[in-house]
């Protein structure tokens, strides 16, 4: 069992792969089996780690605060501006597609994991931590599913330089998203101690960021999605790589240059 959360990650990578080479009801399927793997992966992991109760509870979590905001923001334009969602994510739940939960789903998991391993020791940094890579994450997937005709948006300007569909709203709508569920995450999980490591949701996350930016670069015609997802990524790989030094020179012997 302690093996599942690399045999999803390994398939997540797999067909993340095969998105850009897809296209139609093709594409369709990938994006729905893209999801449905990352989800997946999110319970798996956090039940093997701290419990199935746990598991069950980030799940239930995530989707109740993704369908309170998302139709909070169907309905009112508010935190994330003006959108619809088109008719290919399946039934909805108070005009949520059910693929929208499971895509919340897929995400928090992987940022709050990250965000632990940054600041492990302060609850407000950490919460402030998972919100930014959550929301950085949609920053390369929405101009993505946008162009897939998921969703669009009714004033999709002002928007990131070179990212001209999705509006700078969308950032600010997951920023507080992000931090109200970071917010609730981390009191449920935090103190529960870790019995798997988190590599495989990390190593999951980083190529759906960076590879996804690859991607839009070299296949999906979007490269201002791509450019930013490799500077918003760039604060954590700067801090990554210095504490690995960081680690590496203490693990040198006295004297040893």
């Amino acid at each position: 069992m302690t093996r599942a959360p690399w045999v999803l990650t390994a398939a997540l990578l797999a067909t993340a792969i095969a998105y850009p080479l897809t296209a139609g009801g093709a594409r369709d399927a990938v994006s729905w089996t893209i999801v449905l793997l990352g989800s997946a992966l999110t319970v798996v992991h956090a039940g093997l780690s701290r419990g199935w109760r746990t598991g069950l509870s980030v799940a239930g979590l995530t989707v109740l605060v993704s369908v309170v905001f998302e139709s909070v923001g169907l309905a009112t334009g508010f935190p994330y501006g003006s959108y619809r969602y088109s008719d290919a994510l399946g039934p909805t739940l108070l005009g949520v597609p059910s693929l929208v939960p499971l895509a919340w789903l897929m995400m928090v998991w992987p940022s709050w994991l990250l965000a632990r391993r940054l600041v492990p020791a302060h609850r407000g940094g950490r919460i402030a931590v998972a919100a930014y890579v959550f929301a950085a994450w949609d920053v390369v997937l929405d101009p993505q599913l946008v162009q897939a005709g998921y969703w669009t948006w009714a004033h999709p300007t002002p928007g990131l330089p070179g990212i001209d569909t999705v509006p700078l709203t969308n950032l600010g709508g997951w920023l507080v998203a992000g931090l109200v569920l970071m917010t609730l995450l981390d009191l449920l999980v935090a103190g529960r101690p870790a019995a798997l490591p988190d590599s495989a949701p990390l190593v999951a996350l980083a190529w759906m960021v960076l590879g996804g930016a690859l991607a839009h670069a070299g296949w999906l015609g979007l490269p201002g999605s791509a450019v930013w997802g490799v500077l918003l990524s760039a604060p954590v790989l700067v801090v990554l790589v210095r504490r690995a030094l960081r680690a590496r020179a203490a693990r040198r012997p006295a004297g040893v240059t």
